[in-house]
């Protein structure tokens, strides 16, 4: 019996320090910060894609940059500017349609295309690499022209 009491009486305690901590916390605004979101951390991934973007999209068997899409490649160019330690990939994709060789060729290309226009914006090569998944990472699935639309895609991706 004795030994209940103690564990009732340990199991009391925590719950009143954790009441008490919290209480002096908002007392004293101590813990503010950690409840705060100040947004993402500057040069990470969730920072390019909240401000910047992280994708363009491609015509149907198509790796050249679309004109209505190169806007985001030239913020990312700026982005990289801004954050000289970071280095990123550019993963080039492909919709379902076609043998895997041929999309893995097409995603390269794709990721090529990208990365060239973002070095012609003055983001440096050496901070870029890139990588094709062809049909491999399908970001919708389905066989419909919005899921292809969506597949046929360049990424970039902080490391």
């Amino acid at each position: 019996m004795n030994t209940k009491v103690m564990t009732a009486f340990a199991a009391l305690a925590l719950l009143a320090a954790c009441g008490s901590s919290t209480a002096d916390n908002a007392a004293t605004g101590a813990g503010a910060a950690s409840n705060t979101s100040a947004g993402p951390r500057p040069g990470s991934q969730e920072d390019l894609v909240a401000n910047v973007g992280d994708r363009v999209y491609f015509d149907t068997d198509e790796s050249s940059v679309r004109a209505d899409q190169r806007p985001v490649l030239e913020r990312q160019a700026a982005w990289l500017a801004r954050y000289p330690q970071v280095t990123v990939q550019v993963e080039g994709h492909a919709d379902e349609r076609g043998t895997r060789e041929y999309n893995l060729a097409l995603g390269q290309r794709r990721a090529n295309s990208a990365r060239d226009v973002l070095v012609a914006n003055g983001a440096a090569g050496a901070r870029i690499s890139t990588i094709s998944y062809g049909k491999d990472r399908p970001a919708a699935l389905g066989s419909t022209d919005d899921a292809w639309a969506q597949n046929r895609r360049a990424v970039t991706v902080v490391r």
